[in-house]
């Protein structure tokens, strides 16, 4: 089948199913006529054809750090759907947490005809900021804010501090739980978070007790023990993620402690299993999904504008915070 023949059982140009396949502006009567005789057809564009025909290739590299993680899987959700309202797919990369990867995939992706990439970061390097800043594609970034580059990300600063106010409030005890620095987001901007709220309420970031664990919740849950040995007299735990938060609450119950009687608990990302926990977890919800459509949708004007240079987009999303019964 023909591009042609889709035009003529569409009763449309053959432009306008050009522009369909090609993500171009099309009335929504249009494109629905046009979808269907695709649809019915099983109609599927050669690549190389469109490749050859547009210079664009139809499809974008994800860099992400884990696939394991709730967080990355919501922002992909959103990629994924944003993508397909603009005719484009994903070639997926996962780097383990290795940072020269990122600077690998980015390299081999612009190799392999993506148009654009985009970087779920984490930190950023000198080699990394050499590869976006040599990259001939354009690359977005989820859940950093990089200066210079187009980013996505959410408001961890203020979202930890006004969890912490809250603690404070319930509590006279209080301990953090963070991550290594070397992550911006969830290592350095949630700490300064959580060190707002101190000075704030007037106790003073120096006073903060403030402990390091990994991202799991058997860090979690070794760092709490760790707490409650130096610090028995502890009655509440701010913690930089729910699985932090997760591995504490167990700590805290095979410690003999009650949650949130006697201990008073808090996470960061609203995952599906703060639901079913006991008790449910206060936390911080932001929105990922919405991240990733952000993304795609930023990403999808640094395409189209081709050598025309687009400002450099800092998009910081906002936030809620879900009190449950930890707290």
């Amino acid at each position: 089948m023909t591009i042609k023949e889709i035009a003529e059982l569409a009763g449309v140009s053959t432009a306008a199913v050009s522009r369909y396949f090609n993500g171009g502006s099309l009335s929504n009567e249009k494109r629905e006529q046009i979808r269907r005789v695709v649809e019915e057809y099983s109609y599927i564009p050669n690549a190389l054809a469109q490749t050859m025909r547009t210079g664009r290739s139809g499809q974008i590299g994800v860099i992400v750090p884990y696939i394991h993680s709730y967080s990355m899987s919501k922002i992909m959700s959103g990629v994924a759907e944003g993508l397909k309202e603009n005719n484009y797919s994903f070639i997926l990369g996962c780097t383990d947490g290795q940072k020269e990867r990122e600077v690998q995939y980015i390299e081999t992706m612009q190799k392999n005809g993506m148009d654009g990439i985009i970087l779920m970061g984490t930190a950023m390097t000198p080699y990394l900021r050499d590869a976006i800043d040599n990259s001939v594609i354009p690359v977005v970034v989820t859940g950093q804010s990089f200066s210079g580059i187009s980013s996505v990300y959410h408001d961890d600063v203020h979202s930890m501090k006004e969890i912490t106010m809250l603690m404070l409030r319930k509590r006279d005890k209080v301990c953090y739980i963070g991550v290594d620095e070397e992550d911006a987001a969830v290592g350095q901007a949630r700490l300064r978070g959580v060190e707002k709220a101190f000075n704030e309420a007037g106790i003073g970031e120096d006073k903060l007790i403030s402990v390091v664990s990994d991202f799991t919740v058997d860090g979690g849950y070794e760092t709490t023990l760790k707490l409650l040995e130096e610090y028995p007299d502890l009655n509440g735990i701010v913690c930089a993620t729910d699985r932090i938060a997760h591995g504490a609450m167990k700590a805290l119950k095979e410690s003999g402690r009650k949650v949130p009687e006697d201990v008073s608990v808090t996470g960061v990302g609203n995952h599906w299993v703060d639901t079913i926990s006991d008790p449910q977890l206060t936390t911080v919800k932001f929105y990922y999904e919405e991240c990733g459509k952000v993304a795609v949708n930023l990403l999808m004007k640094m395409i189209k504008a081709e050598n025309i240079k687009v400002p450099i987009s800092d998009i910081k999303l906002g936030y809620e915070i879900i009190e449950r019964g930890s707290i």
